[in-house]
């Protein structure tokens, strides 16, 4: 009995939980159309399948993700004020993948050198996570990596990017 009565006691409370989860749910909150009318619920959610389908991957498209990240240093004052850690995936034509890790050295120095160019210029300092800065850091890498490689390439992806400052 011992040993029942803990058991017992989780199941009842776990289906309280459920219970007062289910009970105290919020109504679905339908959508408002331009005419000020709400929409139905079923032509929403048909119509919101439909915008999943259309998105996705580009066809034809392959993803080919950079081996290592990129290392920036941020200096200010003559010294090293923190470090840029940047993982990059190229968007490139469907069969480029072998070509494009042969020609990865002179792509990833060419990315490399626009990077310490974007830090040079105060782009990764403050907010730099801001669309205001990394549209133009973007846009940079997709000339530069099509510059050096081809018009194969259709968009470099910043995949992760953080900033650790040194002490």
């Amino acid at each position: 009995m011992k040993k029942l009565l803990p058991i017992i006691l989780l199941v009842l409370g776990l289906g309280g939980g459920v219970g007062a989860g289910l009970a105290l749910r919020p109504d679905p909150v339908l959508p408002v159309a331009e005419d000020g009318m709400e929409v139905d619920g079923k032509a929403y959610a048909n119509s919101q399948a439909n915008e999943d389908k259309e998105e996705g991957p580009p066809q034809g498209r392959e993803y080919v993700e950079l081996v290592d990240q990129f290392i920036i240093p941020v200096v200010n004052d003559n010294a090293v004020a923190s470090l840029i850690l940047i993982t990059l995936t190229l968007e490139t034509d469907a069969g480029e993948n072998e070509r494009i890790f042969q020609a990865e050295p002179r792509i990833r120095g060419a990315l490399l050198q626009a990077m310490f160019d974007h830090a040079n210029i105060g782009g990764f300092d403050g907010a730099f996570t801001n669309s205001s800065k990394l549209d133009p850091l973007r846009k940079m890498f997709v000339e530069v990596a099509q510059k050096v490689y081809g018009e194969e390439i259709s968009d470099v992806l910043i995949v992760q990017i953080t900033r650790q400052d040194v002490s």
